[in-house]
């Protein structure tokens, strides 16, 4: 891998975006919502979905790739996985 993204660096991108994935849900449950939510939302749900992608097949080629892996490493890229799943899911 790179060395500009290591595992530390994965991990904490695969939970930021799960995180935004789960605040968008959560904002939707509760229907919280306002001028300024919206425009973030807007804003920034493509990039996110877009992000959720590339780092799952990063995450996955990181695992298959690397020899010494930390657990913490292996959730995050299953919870990034399972939020892909839901994510991509939804549309149907």
């Amino acid at each position: 891998m790179s060395k500009s993204l290591n595992e530390k660096r994965l991990t904490l991108i695969n939970f930021i975006i799960v995180t935004y994935f789960i605040a968008i849900y959560v904002l939707y449950l509760y229907k919280i919502d306002s001028v300024l939510i919206g425009v973030f939302r807007e804003i920034l749900t493509i990039p996110f979905f877009i992000a959720q992608i590339v780092f799952l097949v990063l995450g996955i080629k990181f695992l298959i790739m690397e020899k010494n892996r930390r657990y913490l490493t292996i959730i995050s890229v299953l919870i990034l996985a399972i939020c892909a799943i839901i994510t991509i899911g939804s549309f149907f």
